[in-house]
C-alpha cells in the first residue's frame, strides 16, 4: 500500500511509531508553519500587520476550509477555541427546559455531556442517557429513549474509547421525527472519515482541531445549520459577538445572522490560522482516501493482534468500524502496556481496561508491523 502523504509534512512521523491520533494527532507542518509565522509578526509587529481589518477577518480562511471538510457554506462555519467552549456556548443557547430530556450515552467523553448537564441543573430538564458495555452504546437503545418531549439528542459520532461511530443520518431522522435537535461532536472524526452535515441532517456539530485534522490546541469549528443561524441567542458573548465588531457601544448586541453569531472574544488566532492550514491539506488529500487508507491501517493491526491472541473491543462491521483500535491484553494492565510500548517509541493510550490504538494517514504498514513486533517483545 504506498503511502497518501509526503513524511516529510509530518516530520515527528519518522522519530517513532505514533499509534495516538485519538488523543493527539501528529500536526502538519504546514500549521506549525503558520502558527509560528503569525505569532513572530504580532510579536514583532505588534498591530502594525495584525491591524483591525486583520482581526475582523482572521478566521475567514478557517470558515472556507470548514465549509469544504463538511460541504457547507462558510457562513454555517463558526470558531471557537475548543469544542468544549463551543457546546457550552450552545447548550446555553437552546436551553432546554423543564419537561423536557436531553439524550445521550454513559460512556460518550465527558466534555461532550457536561455542558448539558450543568444546563440541566439549571432548567430543571431531564438526561437520559443510554448505558454502555465493553464501550459500546447499542444505537437502538439511544432512539428508544427519544421521545416528544427531547429537546436534543447530543452523541459523539465516533465514541472516543471504542471507536464506535453512529449513523448520523438515523438519528437525526428519529430526532427530528420528535422536533428534537441532534447535535454531534466530531472531534474522533471530522478530518478522518468524511461528513456531510446538510446531508445527514445533523444540526450541529463541533470539533477541536488537535486530534484528526492535524492542528493545534487553541482551535476548534462548528458547523450549525441555517434554519438556526437566527434563531439561537449564544450563551457565551462578548466583543465579537456584535454584527459589527469594531462598533463598540457597549447598550446594545445585534448578533449576526449567521453561526458566527457564536464567535464572540479574541483567542489565540494564530492557533485558527493554523487550523485552517491543517483542514485545508486534509481536503486536497481527501477524507474519503483518507477514511479507507486508515480502515486498512486498523484492519492491519486487528489481524496481527488477534493472531497474538489480543481481544478487540472495537466494532468490526463496515457501519461502525473506524480506525480507533481499542484492545485488551489478557492478564496485563493497560496503562503498564502502554507505558513499554512508549518506552520502545511506539505511542499508543490506556483507556480503561484496554489499550487504545489510533493509526492516521501519515502511519504506514511497516509502522502497524513495528508496533506487532514490540509487542512481541514485551
Amino acid at each position: 500500500m504506498d503511502p497518501i502523504v509526503d513524511p516529510k509534512d509530518f516530520p515527528a512521523s519518522v522519530k517513532c511509531t505514533y499509534l495516538n491520533a485519538a488523543n493527539v494527532a501528529l500536526m502538519y507542518r504546514g500549521a506549525d508553519k503558520a502558527i509560528i509565522e503569525w505569532q513572530k509578526d504580532l510579536a514583532e509587529n505588534g498591530s502594525i500587520n495584525f491591524d483591525e481589518i486583520a482581526e475582523a477577518n482572521v478566521f475567514a480562511d478557517l470558515h472556507s476550509a470548514a465549509a469544504l471538510l463538511f460541504n457547507a457554506r462558510p457562513e454555517d462555519i463558526a470558531v471557537g477555541s475548543s469544542a468544549t467552549e463551543l457546546i457550552s456556548s450552545l447548550a446555553w443557547a437552546v436551553a432546554p427546559g423543564s419537561g423536557t430530556n436531553v439524550v445521550s450515552t454513559d460512556i460518550v467523553f465527558p466534555s461532550t455531556l457536561y455542558p448539558w448537564l450543568r444546563v440541566a441543573r439549571h432548567t430543571k430538564c431531564e438526561v437520559r442517557l443510554a448505558k454502555g458495555q465493553n464501550s459500546y452504546a447499542d444505537p437502538d437503545d439511544v432512539i428508544q429513549l427519544i421521545d416528544n418531549r427531547t429537546a436534543v439528542v447530543c452523541v459523539s459520532h465516533v465514541e472516543y474509547s471504542g471507536g464506535q461511530r453512529y449513523d448520523l443520518q438515523k438519528l437525526a431522522d428519529v430526532a427530528h421525527d420528535h422536533d428534537a435537535l441532534l447535535v454531534v461532536d466530531a472531534t474522533q472524526s471530522a478530518g478522518a472519515i468524511p461528513i456531510d452535515a446538510p446531508a445527514c441532517g445533523v444540526d450541529a456539530l463541533v470539533s477541536g482541531g488537535y486530534k484528526w485534522l492535524c492542528g493545534p490546541f487553541g482551535a476548534a469549528v462548528m458547523y450549525l445549520a441555517p434554519h438556526l443561524q437566527n434563531q439561537l441567542d449564544p450563551g457565551l458573548v462578548g466583543f465579537r459577538s456584535h454584527k459589527d465588531m469594531w462598533d463598540l457601544q457597549a447598550d446594545r448586541v445585534e448578533f449576526p445572522a449567521t453561526a458566527q453569531r457564536f464567535e464572540y472574544s479574541t483567542m489565540a488566532y494564530g492557533c485558527a490560522i493554523g487550523l485552517a492550514r491543517s483542514i485545508e491539506y486534509i481536503v486536497d488529500v481527501g477524507v474519503e482516501r483518507v477514511f479507507s487508507y486508515n480502515k486498512h491501517l486498523a484492519n492491519l493491526l486487528i489481524e496481527g493482534l488477534q493472531e497474538r491472541n489480543v481481544e478487540i473491543i472495537s466494532p468490526r462491521n463496515e457501519e461502525e468500524q473506524t480506525s480507533i483500535v481499542a484492545a485488551r491484553f489478557p492478564g496485563k494492565d493497560p496503562a503498564q502496556v502502554a507505558r513499554k510500548l512508549k518506552a520502545v517509541q511506539v505511542m499508543v493510550s490506556s483507556r480503561k481496561d484496554f489499550v487504545r490504538f489510533s493509526p492516521h494517514f501519515y502511519n504506514q504498514p511497516a509502522d502497524i508491523q513495528n508496533a506487532l513486533d514490540k509487542i512481541d517483545d514485551l
